[in-house]
């Protein structure tokens, strides 16, 4: 990329202006389908990267508490307690950054290190500080904050109090949250996310207990006590009413001074029938509409997906007349996590094995990897991810086509390896199949866009290494790796990948402008 460099230079300054388009034409570049404000980043969370976890006033959050009190719940026993020290580190890994040429860096602002008790306690401001201080450091570096409020960590406060996300109190208190950070933090920060695929968590969370507040029926999972057939609709009607109480506040007070953007992140795998059969078809529209649906279709069309009311009748909330004005705020963008996609069998007329969608509540659908035999892609260490590239273009796509084309981000995608203690150092650096990962599922991307998929940016899933929820540090997603005995970070083959493609990117964009 520097001979590209070196050709920009020479054009732009020693060739007249009338040769100077027949000039860049006839490099014969691909055209970039991307703006030159297009965000290429790499995504974070607060309780995966900082650390800290009881520094400088923090509270517990419910994430603290899982790790500690519930044996078993992480693969390897471990905890965030220390992650990857973000929190004392983040200038280092703001040169990081700076080192791979990203213009964004999408992370999470820990709930309880800003409110340790919610509404119910002071403000710290030790918190505030260290985001303050954050968010100054990246722009110094021209990076530029994509911030993300609630990343699946609730301050443990609010759990013991009313139960978490299963009381409507939740929507007073994230409120509360959301304008703190816009307050402190919304004079520079111009892209929030409300939440981080909520249409996970409620499910990992309140169906099958396998993530706080761990709770599901005995049928679903090994809790003490929740609902899985009635408290995931509870959990999610709540979230999706503080998304709409948030994007209110930003909207009447901040939005206009602050000249920002308000959206939500969601959790999207892609599904495709198993079969051309009537069924599997059918099967496949409910798993779209119980999993991506599900939040997108109150916030940006007012009511829940009709194959979801169909099915679950009274068991699916209601929206008064107050809500749904809210609700009319809507979004400025919807964030895409996309990772892997499936084939889905129907489990009403087809007898399913047991697993994620088959029951009735959760739409009576059988995610497969196969169809007539053949995997749907590569498969990878991870025996849930099979390498799809198609699925990006599928899954931004279908929201383009439903949502008339509202802009979208791609919030995160990566490639996860595990973490083998046999591995020479250059085994973990020369992560080749990453570089293939990206390279494709970007590849994808710009197909979409090419066909006019207003999308705005692209953050893969992880800067580093880190903590990576219930399976600990057992798998790892990073551009660069962690040496978590000492922290030491170093770049990976593609972390060097990155930056020549966004560089690649930008020179093609700089020669459109010109022509």
């Amino acid at each position: 990329m520097a001979f590209y460099a070196l050709l920009t230079f020479i054009i732009l300054v020693f060739i007249p202006s009338p040769l100077r388009a027949l000039s860049i034409k006839r490099l014969d570049l691909d055209q970039s389908p991307l703006p030159t404000n297009f965000l290429f980043g790499t995504s974070s969370s607060s309780y995966q990267f900082e650390g800290a976890y009881l520094s400088d006033g923090k509270g517990l959050n419910n994430w603290d508490v899982f790790t500690h009190k519930k044996p078993g719940s992480i693969a390897d026993g471990s905890n965030g307690d220390v992650a990857v020290d973000q929190y004392h580190r983040y200038l280092e890994d703001i040169d990081l950054m700076e080192a791979i040429k990203v213009n964004s860096y999408r992370f999470s602002i820990s709930w309880a290190r800003v409110l340790p008790r919610g509404r119910f306690g002071k403000v710290n401001a030790a918190g505030i500080s260290y985001y303050n201080r954050l968010i100054d450091a990246l722009l110094l570096k021209g990076i530029e904050p994509f911030v993300t409020l609630y990343h699946f960590d609730i301050p443990q406060e609010l759990e013991d109090r009313y139960g978490g996300w299963l009381s409507p109190r939740s929507r007073d208190d994230f409120a509360y949250f959301a304008e703190l950070c816009f307050k402190y933090f919304g004079d520079r920060v111009k892209n929030w996310a409300t939440f981080n695929e909520p249409n996970y968590q409620v499910k990992t969370g309140y169906r099958t207990g396998l993530t706080p507040p761990g709770r599901c029926s005995n049928t679903f999972g090994n809790c003490t006590q929740g609902d899985s057939e009635k408290e995931p609709f509870v959990a999610a009607h709540n979230i999706i009413l503080s998304h709409a109480a948030a994007v209110d506040i930003y909207r009447t007070k901040y939005q206009a001074k602050q000249a920002g953007r308000i959206g939500i992140v969601i959790g999207a795998n892609w599904y495709e029938p198993a079969s051309d059969s009537m069924a599997d078809k059918l099967a496949t529209e409910r798993a779209r509409s119980f999993n991506l649906n599900w939040f997108l279709d109150p916030i940006i069309l007012g009511r829940y997906p009709a194959e979801m009311q169909s099915v679950l009748g009274n068991l699916l909330p209601r929206f008064s007349s107050n809500d749904m004005e809210k609700l009319k705020e809507g979004l400025d963008f919807i964030g895409i996590n996309y990772y892997v996609s499936y084939y889905v069998k129907d489990c009403i007329t087809s007898v399913c094995e047991p697993g994620p969608g088959i029951t009735r509540t959760e739409g009576s659908y059988q995610e497969c990897h196969e169809k007539d035999g053949v995997p749907i892609g590569q498969p990878t260490p991870l025996d849930w991810q099979y390498v799809y590239p198609q699925g990006m273009e599928k899954i931004v796509t279908y929201f383009k086509e439903r949502y008339n084309n509202i802009p979208m981000i791609i919030t995160e995608n990566g490639y996860a390896e595990l973490d083998n203690p046999n591995n020479t150092e250059g085994q973990f650096l020369n992560d080749f199949n990453r570089v293939n990962y990206m390279a494709s599922h970007l590849d994808a991307l710009l197909k979409a866009i090419r066909k006019g998929a207003d999308v705005r940016g692209y953050f893969v899933w992880s800067l580093m290494d880190n903590f990576e929820w219930t399976q600990g540090y057992t798998i790892r997603y990073g551009l660069y790796h962690v040496d978590y005995a000492t922290l030491k970070r170093t770049p990976k083959l593609s972390a060097s990948w990155y930056k020549e493609f966004i560089a690649k990117h930008k020179t093609k964009t700089l020669f459109q402008e010109l022509r």
